[in-house]
């Protein structure tokens, strides 16, 4: 090999290299914001200002644009022209639209979910009730809200099917939107219960009970949502206390 085709394979294996680094990095700011999203850390209108994440993760302002770029195609930032990007601000039309899709899709996933799961994935499934059961007796609402997003995330990886899992992931990050801000406080309970029903009919092998127990527990989520406190249900005389609600 000459020195200038030696020089050229170096080249090659630098920009894979670095092309390797970057995606890493941006799998890691993107995962970052998604967790903060389902932590409820991050609530609608929260700013992502460019600059302080190229400082916080030590990259330029392309690999930070990349990211956002991706967030806001899953619906979870909105990119504002000469603005910045903020986390997104469900409207009732979109919370409607969401939950009605939520709905499809975890029924074909519970579905698979009852036909594919082992006995050692329903252990894991009871370890996640008593991890969400310690969390809602200690109030750590952070950790309570994490817990039940991954409680469907898991039954969506049971079902063995990557495409819809990703249609999932997608989904339950624009939900944790919703609740986090939206969803009226102290139904934890009952979340943990209707948990426990579905887990109950995916171990009896009972697909049409944890069917009909996921898409109950779906509509009465969306139920407890006060779309009244949405953005676009007042009108800026309401806001303003000039005219009555």
């Amino acid at each position: 090999m000459t020195v200038k085709s030696k020089a050229a394979a170096n080249g090659q294996k630098t920009r894979d290299h670095d092309s390797e680094d970057d995606t890493a990095v941006e799998a890691r700011i993107y995962q970052s914001i998604f967790d903060g999203v389902l932590d409820h850390r991050l609530t609608p209108g929260t700013k992502l200002p460019e600059p302080q994440l190229c400082q916080l993760f030590g990259v330029g302002r392309a690999v930070v644009r990349r990211v956002l770029e991706k967030l806001a195609y899953d619906g979870i930032v909105v990119l504002r022209p000469n603005k910045g990007a903020v986390i997104a601000a469900p409207t009732p039309e979109e919370t409607r639209e969401i939950f009605e899709a939520r709905r499809a899709l975890e029924r074909t996933l519970v579905e698979l979910a009852v036909e594919k799961a082992s006995a050692r994935d329903i252990e894991a499934l009871r370890q996640q009730l008593a991890e969400e059961h310690k969390a809602m007796h200690r109030f750590d609402q952070p950790a309570w809200a994490r817990l039940t997003s991954c409680f469907h995330l898991r039954i969506g990886a049971l079902a063995g099917n990557s495409i819809l899992q990703n249609y999932l992931t997608e989904l339950i990050s624009r939900t944790s939107l919703i609740v986090g801000v939206y969803e009226a406080p102290g139904n934890a309970p009952c979340e943990h219960d209707e948990h426990a029903a579905i887990v109950d009919c995916i171990e009896a092998r009972d697909a049409a009970g944890a069917v009909a127990r996921m898409t109950s527990h779906l509509r009465e989520l969306e139920e407890r949502i006060e779309t009244s406190r949405m953005p676009g249900e007042k009108s800026l005389g309401q806001l303003l206390g000039m005219t009555e609600a």
